[in-house]
């Protein structure tokens, strides 16, 4: 298992072969048995199956090569709306529009679809997680139908692999890793020494080979705000009010 996890890299090309529904529902099983905060399992899965839909999710997530070409394309949604329905279920009001109730919800979905991965991987299918779906999230939301109360968080593809590309080297464990306190002190050297690890896998990697480093990478990446549309869009499907 260990060494399953550690052989992770996203794949971006798959081949035509087909995942049956059963195969699907094995996987999703696998998905719910992920931890879930107080047992909410706040969190929907949406298998996009119809072809016009799917080339409308690849269009507006900026992702069509992925969506068009994987056997199944999967949307992970936060979900708080089956609960509502549990709590009116006995005669009681949802507080839905709080942060730790977003959080909640984005972190169950999160666990349940790295579940899901590592199931599909446990199984020799490749996988890709795809952010872009939070590029159209109002869009996309109208194209899903999802209520007030669900989000799109992240996209899913899954197939077999045409290609598998080499894993990515990691943070060293002690940059993540602290004991007791919270240690900064740190990050300087250790993030200089990752920058040579990572130029060097840039520079030898079979496919894609370019200069940069990590910090490089993170600096173009964080210097600027992105997607400032989305405390908004929360906000305008019930989440994060309060």
């Amino acid at each position: 298992m260990i060494d399953l996890l550690m052989s992770h890299s996203s794949v971006r090309k798959y081949t035509d072969e087909p995942i049956s529904d059963e195969t699907l529902h094995e996987l999703v099983k696998a998905a719910q048995a992920a931890a879930s905060s107080h047992f909410v399992q706040a969190y929907s899965i949406i298998d996009v199956t119809d072809r016009e839909k799917r080339e409308k999710l690849g269009e507006l997530s900026r992702n069509p090569v992925q969506y068009n070409g994987a056997a199944r394309a999967l949307v992970f949604c936060a979900d708080l709306k089956r609960l509502e329905y549990a709590v009116r279920k006995h005669g009681k009001e949802m507080v839905k529009d709080t942060t730790e109730n977003f959080i909640v919800a984005v972190v169950d979905t999160a666990l349940a679809a790295q579940n899901f991965v590592v199931a599909a991987e446990s199984k020799g299918y490749g996988i890709c997680y795809i952010g872009g779906v939070r590029n159209n999230p109002e869009k996309i939301s109208e194209l899903l139908e999802l209520p007030d109360h669900v989000i799109p968080l992240f996209g899913l593809t899954i197939g077999v692999p045409a290609k598998r590309n080499e894993v990515k080297p990691r943070l060293p464990v002690e940059a993540v890793l602290h004991t007791n306190t919270y240690d900064e002190t740190k990050y300087d050297t250790l993030l200089d020494e990752y920058d040579d690890v990572f130029r060097e896998y840039y520079r030898t990697r079979a496919t894609n080979q370019k200069v940069g480093s990590w910090t490089e990478n993170m600096a173009d990446y964080l210097s600027a705000p992105r997607r400032e549309y989305m405390k908004e869009f929360l906000q305008s499907k019930g989440f994060m009010k309060r």
